[in-house]
């Protein structure tokens, strides 16, 4: 059904290979190669490389490879086994980095805000800390205790609470590891509309043709305002997504001025 080539082959073999193994391992494989925040006491350098390889569920890991399947081919046709290596690498490893830069970032800001509420509790400073930073968690019931806060501001027992929330909510931050090799699979999706921005594509759901080009601007829009308008239940790193479409964008235009093989 589909004219597999050998890159793509092996990727799709690794790929599902760790995500079976992983299963039957005495250790969280996630916790230990997943890609955490660089203010995380789990965090490792090496995590850029290997948090590409590994996936949360079967919906995951089909998505993902099916991209593969479905655009990877005519790239390594047109680059070679190697160049195609290379290019999913970069894109997959690039888009940690920025990712990751990204998210020093975010946790930074979180991390200050969290300091100046230990240095000065309130229940002002505590109920803007938990709806700036608290979406993954129950807001209604940290409302309700920031109402109770309020009334008992002096209390010291209210106070250490609230200090045990804010520092929940900054170390749970911390604890969530990125997985996935969408940052890779974004950078294959651009670069097959780079490349062949014309060639007609048959969308599954709703079953209607688009041209390559449209396919991948749509996906980066529709990352774009997921980013911005994140809810707090939306545990998909969208930014990863928009960086491995930036990577490439940047990789097949230094390859276009740099060289002749470039389709």
């Amino acid at each position: 059904m589909f004219n597999m080539t050998p890159m793509v082959k092996n990727i799709l073999i690794i790929n599902v290979a760790i995500f079976f193994l992983g299963n039957f391992l005495p250790f969280d494989v996630s916790g230990l190669f997943g890609v955490y925040s660089i203010y995380s006491d789990h965090f490792f350098i090496y995590q850029y490389v290997t948090y590409m390889w590994l996936h949360a569920g079967f919906s995951h890991i089909i998505g993902n490879m099916f991209a593969v399947l479905i655009f990877g081919p005519m790239l390594e046709r047109v680059w070679g086994s190697k160049k195609f290596l290379t290019f999913y690498l970069i894109t997959g490893i690039g888009a940690g980095l920025l990712y990751g830069v990204a998210d020093t970032v975010e946790k930074g800001m979180v991390r200050n805000d969290a300091y100046s509420f230990y240095e000065n509790p309130n229940p002002e400073e505590f109920y803007k800390y938990i709806h700036k930073h608290g979406r993954r968690y129950d807001l209604v019931q940290l409302s309700d205790f920031a109402d109770e806060y309020h009334d008992n501001e002096s209390n010291s027992s209210y106070i250490g609470q609230a200090k045990s929330y804010v520092e929940q909510i900054y170390e749970g931050m911390l604890d969530i590891p990125m997985i996935g090799a969408s940052g890779a699979v974004f950078g294959i999706l651009m670069a097959f509309g780079m490349l062949f921005p014309n060639t007609q594509l048959m969308l599954l759901f709703p079953p209607i043709p688009i041209k390559a080009k449209y396919l991948v601007m749509f996906y980066g829009a529709y990352e774009l305002y997921s980013e911005i308008n994140r809810a707090g239940t939306d545990n998909v790193a969208h930014f990863a997504h928009l960086s491995g479409m930036l990577i490439a964008f940047i990789l097949l235009k230094f390859w276009a001025r740099n060289g002749r093989d470039f389709y």
